[in-house]
Protein backbone atom coordinates (compact mmCIF):
# COMPACT_ATOMS: atom_id res chain seq x y z
CA UNK A 1 0.00 0.00 0.00
CA UNK A 2 0.66 3.86 -0.03
CA UNK A 3 2.35 6.08 2.15
CA UNK A 4 0.52 8.96 2.95
CA UNK A 5 1.13 11.94 5.60
CA UNK A 6 -1.53 12.13 8.11
CA UNK A 7 -3.82 14.93 8.33
CA UNK A 8 -3.77 17.22 11.73
CA UNK A 9 -6.34 19.10 12.30
CA UNK A 10 -5.83 22.57 13.05
CA UNK A 11 -7.30 22.95 16.87
CA UNK A 12 -4.58 20.33 17.44
CA UNK A 13 -7.24 18.22 19.26
CA UNK A 14 -7.70 14.31 18.75
CA UNK A 15 -8.39 12.64 22.15
CA UNK A 16 -8.13 9.07 21.78
CA UNK A 17 -5.25 9.50 19.09
CA UNK A 18 -7.49 8.59 15.79
CA UNK A 19 -4.52 8.68 13.30
CA UNK A 20 -5.97 9.91 9.66
CA UNK A 21 -4.21 10.13 6.56
CA UNK A 22 -4.35 12.62 3.49
CA UNK A 23 -6.20 10.91 0.85
CA UNK A 24 -4.63 10.11 -2.55
CA UNK A 25 -5.68 12.74 -4.92
CA UNK A 26 -4.36 15.38 -2.27
CA UNK A 27 -1.28 13.48 -1.98
CA UNK A 28 -0.76 14.06 -5.80
CA UNK A 29 -1.49 17.63 -5.57
CA UNK A 30 1.37 19.99 -5.81
CA UNK A 31 -0.65 22.68 -4.21
CA UNK A 32 0.11 20.87 -0.80
CA UNK A 33 4.12 21.73 -1.40
CA UNK A 34 5.69 25.20 -0.21
CA UNK A 35 7.80 24.41 -3.75
CA UNK A 36 6.46 22.66 -7.04
CA UNK A 37 6.90 19.06 -7.10
CA UNK A 38 9.46 18.83 -9.38
CA UNK A 39 11.53 21.50 -7.93
CA UNK A 40 10.93 19.49 -4.51
CA UNK A 41 12.41 16.22 -6.09
CA UNK A 42 15.23 17.75 -8.02
CA UNK A 43 16.49 19.31 -4.69
CA UNK A 44 16.40 16.20 -2.95
CA UNK A 45 18.17 14.41 -5.34
CA UNK A 46 15.36 12.24 -5.74
CA UNK A 47 15.09 13.00 -10.28
CA UNK A 48 17.68 15.15 -12.43
CA UNK A 49 16.68 17.91 -15.07
CA UNK A 50 16.10 15.55 -17.94
CA UNK A 51 13.91 13.01 -16.09
CA UNK A 52 11.81 15.98 -14.71
CA UNK A 53 11.47 17.16 -18.32
CA UNK A 54 10.49 13.49 -19.89
CA UNK A 55 8.04 13.74 -17.15
CA UNK A 56 6.51 17.37 -18.50
CA UNK A 57 6.61 15.88 -22.32
CA UNK A 58 4.35 12.68 -20.96
CA UNK A 59 1.74 14.59 -18.43
CA UNK A 60 1.17 17.71 -21.68
CA UNK A 61 0.85 14.26 -24.04
CA UNK A 62 -1.18 12.47 -21.28
CA UNK A 63 -2.48 14.62 -19.38
CA UNK A 64 -3.10 13.64 -14.82
CA UNK A 65 -0.18 15.33 -12.35
CA UNK A 66 3.50 15.47 -12.43
CA UNK A 67 3.85 13.30 -9.59
CA UNK A 68 1.50 10.75 -11.26
CA UNK A 69 3.82 11.23 -14.57
CA UNK A 70 6.95 10.37 -12.75
CA UNK A 71 6.15 7.14 -10.75
CA UNK A 72 4.61 6.33 -14.48
CA UNK A 73 7.55 6.61 -16.34
CA UNK A 74 9.67 4.60 -13.64
CA UNK A 75 11.79 7.93 -12.81
CA UNK A 76 10.70 7.22 -9.02
CA UNK A 77 8.79 5.36 -6.85
CA UNK A 78 5.07 6.25 -4.94
CA UNK A 79 6.93 5.91 -1.38
CA UNK A 80 9.76 7.90 -2.86
CA UNK A 81 6.89 10.97 -3.67
CA UNK A 82 5.30 10.40 -1.02
CA UNK A 83 8.12 10.88 1.38
CA UNK A 84 9.36 13.68 -0.12
CA UNK A 85 5.98 16.05 0.01
CA UNK A 86 5.64 14.37 3.97
CA UNK A 87 8.69 16.07 4.61
CA UNK A 88 8.06 19.18 3.10
CA UNK A 89 5.31 19.32 5.25
CA UNK A 90 6.78 18.71 8.47
CA UNK A 91 4.33 15.34 8.65
CA UNK A 92 5.25 11.85 9.68
CA UNK A 93 4.61 8.93 6.74
CA UNK A 94 2.02 5.84 7.50
CA UNK A 95 0.81 2.77 6.03
CA UNK A 96 -2.49 2.40 5.15
CA UNK A 97 -3.21 -0.93 6.56
CA UNK A 98 -5.46 -3.27 4.79
CA UNK A 99 -8.35 -3.07 7.15
CA UNK A 100 -9.43 0.19 8.84
CA UNK A 101 -10.58 -0.14 12.57
CA UNK A 102 -14.33 0.00 12.61
CA UNK A 103 -14.08 1.80 15.65
CA UNK A 104 -12.41 4.46 14.63
CA UNK A 105 -14.74 4.78 11.70
CA UNK A 106 -17.25 5.94 14.74
CA UNK A 107 -15.77 8.53 15.68
CA UNK A 108 -15.04 10.77 12.77
CA UNK A 109 -18.12 12.34 11.09
CA UNK A 110 -18.19 11.69 6.86
CA UNK A 111 -18.56 15.14 6.50
CA UNK A 112 -15.88 16.30 8.62
CA UNK A 113 -13.78 13.75 6.80
CA UNK A 114 -14.96 15.08 3.47
CA UNK A 115 -14.22 18.51 4.16
CA UNK A 116 -10.66 17.54 5.45
CA UNK A 117 -9.26 15.25 3.41
CA UNK A 118 -9.07 12.91 6.36
CA UNK A 119 -9.72 9.25 6.96
CA UNK A 120 -9.44 7.63 10.11
CA UNK A 121 -7.36 4.62 10.46
CA UNK A 122 -7.63 3.25 13.76
CA UNK A 123 -7.72 4.11 17.44
CA UNK A 124 -4.75 3.88 19.35
CA UNK A 125 -4.68 1.90 22.64
CA UNK A 126 -1.93 3.45 24.30
CA UNK A 127 -2.00 7.00 23.30
CA UNK A 128 1.65 8.67 23.39
CA UNK A 129 0.17 11.74 25.26
CA UNK A 130 -0.86 10.45 28.43
CA UNK A 131 2.51 8.92 28.63
CA UNK A 132 3.81 11.87 28.01
CA UNK A 133 2.04 13.76 30.46
CA UNK A 134 2.61 11.14 33.74
CA UNK A 135 6.54 12.17 32.97
CA UNK A 136 5.68 15.27 32.86
CA UNK A 137 4.27 14.94 35.98
CA UNK A 138 6.77 12.89 37.37
CA UNK A 139 9.19 15.13 36.58
CA UNK A 140 7.54 18.36 37.50
CA UNK A 141 6.95 16.91 41.03
CA UNK A 142 10.43 15.49 41.58
CA UNK A 143 11.85 17.26 44.77
CA UNK A 144 15.48 15.74 44.31
CA UNK A 145 16.03 17.57 40.69
CA UNK A 146 14.19 20.41 41.94
CA UNK A 147 16.77 21.34 45.01
CA UNK A 148 19.36 21.55 42.44
CA UNK A 149 17.17 24.12 40.31
CA UNK A 150 19.59 27.18 41.78
CA UNK A 151 22.68 25.47 42.54
CA UNK A 152 25.65 26.64 41.01
CA UNK A 153 26.21 23.05 39.86
CA UNK A 154 26.33 21.33 36.38
CA UNK A 155 23.25 18.62 37.46
CA UNK A 156 20.39 21.09 36.22
CA UNK A 157 22.09 21.86 32.72
CA UNK A 158 23.42 18.44 32.38
CA UNK A 159 19.28 17.15 33.34
CA UNK A 160 18.61 19.40 30.20
CA UNK A 161 21.14 19.04 27.95
CA UNK A 162 20.02 14.71 28.66
CA UNK A 163 16.12 15.44 28.30
CA UNK A 164 16.68 17.64 25.08
CA UNK A 165 18.46 14.30 23.84
CA UNK A 166 16.07 11.89 24.56
CA UNK A 167 13.23 14.44 23.02
CA UNK A 168 15.54 14.65 19.82
CA UNK A 169 16.09 11.27 19.30
CA UNK A 170 12.36 10.36 19.37
CA UNK A 171 11.53 13.92 16.74
CA UNK A 172 14.21 12.28 14.71
CA UNK A 173 12.81 8.94 14.14
CA UNK A 174 9.36 9.83 13.35
CA UNK A 175 10.73 12.58 10.81
CA UNK A 176 14.51 12.90 10.41
CA UNK A 177 15.09 16.43 9.96
CA UNK A 178 17.68 19.18 10.28
CA UNK A 179 15.89 20.63 13.78
CA UNK A 180 16.13 17.58 16.03
CA UNK A 181 19.30 16.85 14.15
CA UNK A 182 20.99 20.09 15.05
CA UNK A 183 19.16 20.10 18.95
CA UNK A 184 20.03 16.25 19.11
CA UNK A 185 23.58 17.51 18.57
CA UNK A 186 23.70 20.79 20.66
CA UNK A 187 22.47 17.66 23.57
CA UNK A 188 25.32 15.59 23.31
CA UNK A 189 27.86 18.19 23.19
CA UNK A 190 26.76 20.31 25.72
CA UNK A 191 26.46 17.69 28.16
CA UNK A 192 29.98 16.41 27.52
CA UNK A 193 31.29 19.82 27.53
CA UNK A 194 29.64 20.75 31.15
CA UNK A 195 31.78 17.39 32.53
CA UNK A 196 34.06 14.60 31.05
CA UNK A 197 31.42 11.64 32.45
CA UNK A 198 28.41 13.90 30.21
CA UNK A 199 30.13 12.76 27.29
CA UNK A 200 28.06 9.01 27.87
CA UNK A 201 24.73 10.04 26.52
CA UNK A 202 26.29 10.56 23.25
CA UNK A 203 28.25 6.95 23.45
CA UNK A 204 24.52 5.37 24.48
CA UNK A 205 22.31 7.21 22.77
CA UNK A 206 23.76 8.42 18.97
CA UNK A 207 23.45 4.12 18.18
CA UNK A 208 19.85 4.61 18.56
CA UNK A 209 20.16 6.95 15.56
CA UNK A 210 21.83 4.57 13.19
CA UNK A 211 18.57 2.54 12.56
CA UNK A 212 16.85 5.30 11.52
CA UNK A 213 19.74 6.77 9.13
CA UNK A 214 19.30 3.21 7.69
CA UNK A 215 15.67 3.21 7.57
CA UNK A 216 15.62 6.30 5.58
CA UNK A 217 18.13 5.56 2.69
CA UNK A 218 16.16 2.21 2.61
CA UNK A 219 12.63 4.05 1.81
CA UNK A 220 14.22 7.22 0.94
CA UNK A 221 12.76 9.05 3.17
CA UNK A 222 15.25 11.77 2.63
CA UNK A 223 17.31 11.96 -0.19
CA UNK A 224 20.66 10.10 0.23
CA UNK A 225 23.36 12.96 -0.25
CA UNK A 226 20.77 14.76 2.42
CA UNK A 227 21.21 12.66 4.72
CA UNK A 228 25.04 12.16 4.57
CA UNK A 229 25.40 15.55 4.18
CA UNK A 230 22.85 16.16 7.98
CA UNK A 231 25.70 13.71 8.89
CA UNK A 232 28.44 15.07 8.55
CA UNK A 233 27.77 18.78 9.47
CA UNK A 234 26.14 17.54 12.93
CA UNK A 235 29.57 15.30 13.30
CA UNK A 236 31.61 18.02 12.56
CA UNK A 237 29.12 20.80 14.84
CA UNK A 238 29.67 17.99 17.60
CA UNK A 239 33.89 17.97 17.40
CA UNK A 240 34.14 22.02 16.98
CA UNK A 241 33.61 22.99 20.30
CA UNK A 242 36.11 20.41 21.86
CA UNK A 243 38.38 21.41 18.85
CA UNK A 244 38.41 24.83 20.03
CA UNK A 245 39.24 23.74 23.83
CA UNK A 246 42.07 22.01 22.73
CA UNK A 247 43.83 24.15 20.90
CA UNK A 248 43.07 26.28 23.90
CA UNK A 249 44.70 24.18 25.92
CA UNK A 250 47.41 23.47 23.83
CA UNK A 251 48.33 26.86 23.12
CA UNK A 252 47.79 28.38 27.09
CA UNK A 253 49.17 25.06 28.87
CA UNK A 254 50.82 22.80 26.08
CA UNK A 255 48.72 20.18 26.63
CA UNK A 256 46.53 17.67 24.88
CA UNK A 257 43.20 18.20 26.62
CA UNK A 258 39.89 18.60 24.80
CA UNK A 259 37.37 17.40 28.26
CA UNK A 260 37.89 18.88 31.60
CA UNK A 261 40.12 16.83 33.72
CA UNK A 262 38.37 14.20 36.34
CA UNK A 263 39.12 16.97 39.19
CA UNK A 264 38.94 19.79 37.77
CA UNK A 265 42.79 20.56 38.29
CA UNK A 266 45.07 22.61 35.90
CA UNK A 267 47.63 21.10 34.41
CA UNK A 268 50.45 20.12 36.97
CA UNK A 269 48.66 20.48 39.74
CA UNK A 270 48.55 17.54 41.69
CA UNK A 271 45.81 15.15 42.13
CA UNK A 272 47.10 13.82 45.30
CA UNK A 273 46.48 10.14 43.32
CA UNK A 274 48.11 8.23 46.94
CA UNK A 275 45.50 10.17 48.96
CA UNK A 276 43.10 9.05 46.57
CA UNK A 277 43.46 5.10 46.48
CA UNK A 278 43.42 5.28 50.05
CA UNK A 279 40.02 6.85 50.20
CA UNK A 280 38.85 3.72 47.98
CA UNK A 281 39.77 1.61 50.35
CA UNK A 282 37.47 2.32 52.64
CA UNK A 283 35.07 4.98 52.00
CA UNK A 284 31.68 3.76 51.53
CA UNK A 285 29.02 6.37 51.98
CA UNK A 286 28.42 10.16 51.95
CA UNK A 287 28.56 10.66 55.31
CA UNK A 288 33.13 9.97 54.64
CA UNK A 289 33.02 12.20 52.13
CA UNK A 290 31.88 15.42 53.80
CA UNK A 291 33.30 14.36 56.93
CA UNK A 292 37.04 13.37 55.11
CA UNK A 293 36.97 13.72 51.85
CA UNK A 294 36.24 17.36 51.56
CA UNK A 295 38.58 18.54 54.16
CA UNK A 296 41.94 17.64 52.97
CA UNK A 297 43.79 19.71 51.94
CA UNK A 298 42.93 22.64 53.30
CA UNK A 299 41.47 21.71 56.50
CA UNK A 300 42.07 19.55 59.61
CA UNK A 301 42.02 15.91 59.12
CA UNK A 302 39.89 14.63 61.78
CA UNK A 303 40.80 10.71 62.70
CA UNK A 304 38.05 10.47 65.41
CA UNK A 305 35.28 10.91 62.27
CA UNK A 306 37.35 7.71 60.36
CA UNK A 307 35.20 4.66 60.66
CA UNK A 308 36.66 1.46 61.97
CA UNK A 309 36.38 0.01 58.21
CA UNK A 310 39.69 2.53 57.58
CA UNK A 311 42.00 -0.13 59.98
CA UNK A 312 42.69 -3.62 59.79
CA UNK A 313 45.07 -3.62 62.78
CA UNK A 314 46.43 -1.57 65.50
CA UNK A 315 49.46 -1.15 63.81
CA UNK A 316 47.23 0.51 60.56
CA UNK A 317 45.96 2.69 63.19
CA UNK A 318 48.68 3.52 64.66
CA UNK A 319 50.80 4.52 60.73
CA UNK A 320 47.36 6.66 59.82
CA UNK A 321 47.37 8.44 63.30
CA UNK A 322 50.73 9.00 62.47
CA UNK A 323 49.99 10.40 58.99
CA UNK A 324 47.22 12.71 59.95
CA UNK A 325 49.22 13.75 63.03
CA UNK A 326 52.36 15.10 60.15
CA UNK A 327 49.47 16.62 57.85
CA UNK A 328 47.80 19.17 60.54
CA UNK A 329 51.64 19.81 61.61
CA UNK A 330 52.57 21.06 57.74
CA UNK A 331 49.83 23.66 57.95
CA UNK A 332 47.04 21.02 56.69
CA UNK A 333 48.87 20.74 53.56
CA UNK A 334 49.05 17.07 51.78
CA UNK A 335 52.95 17.01 50.67
CA UNK A 336 54.33 14.48 47.68
CA UNK A 337 55.81 12.73 50.26
CA UNK A 338 52.73 12.39 52.58
CA UNK A 339 51.04 11.20 49.55
CA UNK A 340 53.29 8.83 48.92
CA UNK A 341 52.74 6.86 51.74
CA UNK A 342 49.25 7.25 51.65
CA UNK A 343 49.76 5.04 48.66
CA UNK A 344 51.84 2.90 50.25
CA UNK A 345 49.33 1.87 53.42
CA UNK A 346 46.14 1.86 50.11
CA UNK A 347 48.81 -0.89 48.73
CA UNK A 348 49.06 -2.79 51.92
CA UNK A 349 44.83 -3.02 52.45
CA UNK A 350 44.32 -3.43 48.32
CA UNK A 351 47.00 -6.37 48.76
CA UNK A 352 45.08 -7.51 51.95
CA UNK A 353 41.20 -7.84 50.88
CA UNK A 354 41.23 -7.41 47.26
CA UNK A 355 37.69 -8.22 47.19
CA UNK A 356 36.29 -5.30 49.21
CA UNK A 357 38.72 -2.86 47.53
CA UNK A 358 37.42 -4.19 43.66
CA UNK A 359 34.03 -5.18 44.31
CA UNK A 360 32.30 -4.42 47.82
CA UNK A 361 33.21 -1.30 48.14
CA UNK A 362 32.51 -0.01 44.83
CA UNK A 363 29.09 -1.97 44.88
CA UNK A 364 28.40 -0.08 47.94
CA UNK A 365 29.11 3.22 46.95
CA UNK A 366 27.34 2.83 43.99
CA UNK A 367 24.28 1.28 45.81
CA UNK A 368 24.99 4.83 48.25
CA UNK A 369 24.66 7.38 45.69
CA UNK A 370 21.37 5.48 44.28
CA UNK A 371 19.25 4.66 47.08
CA UNK A 372 20.36 7.70 49.60
CA UNK A 373 17.12 9.82 50.50
CA UNK A 374 18.96 12.70 49.45
CA UNK A 375 18.44 15.31 52.00
CA UNK A 376 22.12 16.66 51.42
CA UNK A 377 20.71 20.50 50.20
CA UNK A 378 18.16 20.24 53.15
CA UNK A 379 19.03 21.28 56.79
CA UNK A 380 18.84 17.78 58.29
CA UNK A 381 21.66 16.40 59.90
CA UNK A 382 24.34 13.79 58.25
CA UNK A 383 23.09 11.19 61.00
CA UNK A 384 19.59 11.28 59.57
CA UNK A 385 19.03 7.64 60.80
CA UNK A 386 19.69 7.91 64.44
CA UNK A 387 16.08 8.65 65.43
CA UNK A 388 17.13 9.40 69.20
CA UNK A 389 18.49 12.67 67.51
CA UNK A 390 16.10 14.08 65.96
CA UNK A 391 12.81 12.41 65.44
CA UNK A 392 11.36 14.55 62.90
CA UNK A 393 14.39 14.44 60.51
CA UNK A 394 14.95 10.88 60.49
CA UNK A 395 10.93 9.99 59.58
CA UNK A 396 11.30 13.02 56.72
CA UNK A 397 14.49 11.30 55.47
CA UNK A 398 12.94 7.63 55.19
CA UNK A 399 10.07 9.26 53.55
CA UNK A 400 12.49 10.87 50.97
CA UNK A 401 14.49 7.39 51.31
CA UNK A 402 10.83 5.81 49.95
CA UNK A 403 10.05 7.96 47.67
CA UNK A 404 13.40 8.09 45.97
CA UNK A 405 12.79 4.07 45.58
CA UNK A 406 9.37 3.98 44.18
CA UNK A 407 11.15 6.25 41.51
CA UNK A 408 13.51 3.49 40.46
CA UNK A 409 10.88 0.85 41.20
CA UNK A 410 8.93 2.00 38.72
CA UNK A 411 11.15 2.72 36.50
CA UNK A 412 12.22 -0.79 36.68
CA UNK A 413 8.33 -2.01 36.02
CA UNK A 414 8.32 0.53 32.65
CA UNK A 415 11.78 -1.45 31.34
CA UNK A 416 9.92 -4.09 31.26
CA UNK A 417 7.53 -3.07 28.92
CA UNK A 418 10.21 -2.54 26.83
CA UNK A 419 9.52 0.45 25.33
CA UNK A 420 10.87 2.50 21.90
CA UNK A 421 14.89 3.09 22.74
CA UNK A 422 14.90 1.04 26.13
CA UNK A 423 18.49 -0.84 25.33
CA UNK A 424 19.77 2.19 24.57
CA UNK A 425 18.53 3.84 27.98
CA UNK A 426 19.38 0.56 29.88
CA UNK A 427 22.65 1.02 28.21
CA UNK A 428 23.67 4.94 29.71
CA UNK A 429 21.96 3.43 33.08
CA UNK A 430 24.26 0.75 33.51
CA UNK A 431 27.64 2.72 31.50
CA UNK A 432 26.62 5.25 34.11
CA UNK A 433 26.09 3.28 36.91
CA UNK A 434 29.85 1.32 36.32
CA UNK A 435 31.70 4.73 35.99
CA UNK A 436 30.11 5.66 39.21
CA UNK A 437 31.73 2.77 40.89
CA UNK A 438 35.22 4.24 39.75
CA UNK A 439 34.41 7.53 42.29
CA UNK A 440 36.18 7.46 45.76
CA UNK A 441 34.25 10.08 47.40
CA UNK A 442 30.26 9.00 46.86
CA UNK A 443 27.42 11.81 46.29
CA UNK A 444 24.24 11.26 45.76
CA UNK A 445 23.63 14.14 43.05
CA UNK A 446 25.97 11.59 40.39
CA UNK A 447 23.02 9.91 40.00
CA UNK A 448 20.48 12.80 38.92
CA UNK A 449 22.03 12.84 35.13
CA UNK A 450 19.94 9.35 34.84
CA UNK A 451 16.79 10.92 36.22
CA UNK A 452 15.52 12.05 32.36
CA UNK A 453 15.88 8.46 31.95
CA UNK A 454 14.31 7.37 35.50
CA UNK A 455 10.81 9.70 34.67
CA UNK A 456 10.54 8.56 30.89
CA UNK A 457 10.48 4.69 32.52
CA UNK A 458 8.95 5.26 35.62
CA UNK A 459 5.66 7.26 33.21
CA UNK A 460 5.86 4.05 31.08
CA UNK A 461 5.49 2.20 34.26
CA UNK A 462 2.64 3.18 35.30
CA UNK A 463 0.49 3.52 32.29
CA UNK A 464 1.76 -0.07 31.38
CA UNK A 465 0.80 -1.44 34.72
CA UNK A 466 -2.56 0.84 34.93
CA UNK A 467 -3.50 -1.18 31.37
CA UNK A 468 -2.16 -4.69 32.92
CA UNK A 469 -5.00 -3.68 35.11
CA UNK A 470 -7.75 -2.71 32.93
CA UNK A 471 -7.69 0.68 34.57
CA UNK A 472 -7.24 3.77 31.34
CA UNK A 473 -5.67 6.36 33.40
CA UNK A 474 -4.63 7.69 30.26
CA UNK A 475 -7.76 8.15 28.63
CA UNK A 476 -8.80 10.54 31.62
CA UNK A 477 -6.19 12.58 30.84
CA UNK A 478 -6.55 13.14 27.55
CA UNK A 479 -8.34 16.03 25.39
CA UNK A 480 -11.21 14.85 23.99
CA UNK A 481 -12.13 14.80 20.33
CA UNK A 482 -13.97 17.98 18.73
CA UNK A 483 -17.81 17.86 19.31
CA UNK A 484 -17.54 19.24 15.20
CA UNK A 485 -15.07 16.16 14.39
CA UNK A 486 -18.26 13.40 16.37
Amino acid sequence: MGRYPPYRPPSQEGALAVKVTLSRSLVYSSRVAKKRIGELLIERGAIDDRQLTSALSFQREQGGRIGQALVTKGFLTEEQLVAALGEELALPVIDIPNQVDAEALKLLKAHFCETHDAFPLHVDSAPAGGRRTLTLVLAALCPFTAAYAVAPLTETPTLFAIALALWALARFHAQPTWGSALAFTFAVSFAALLRPDGALVGVALVPALVPTFVLGLRQSQIARSRLLRMAVACTVIALLPFAIWAARNWRVFHVFEPLAPRYATDPGESTNPGWQRWMKTWCLDYVSTYDIYWNVPGSAFDLSKLPSRAFDSPAEYAETAGLAAAYNDNGQDLSPEMDARFAQLAAERIRSHPMRYYVWLPLGRMADMWLRPRVENLNIDLDWWVYSHHYSETRFSWGYAALNAAYLFLALVGLCFKPRYWAWMLLYLAMRSALLMTIEAPEARYTLECFPIVFVLAGIGIDGSLRKLGVDAVRSISPRIPPAAQ
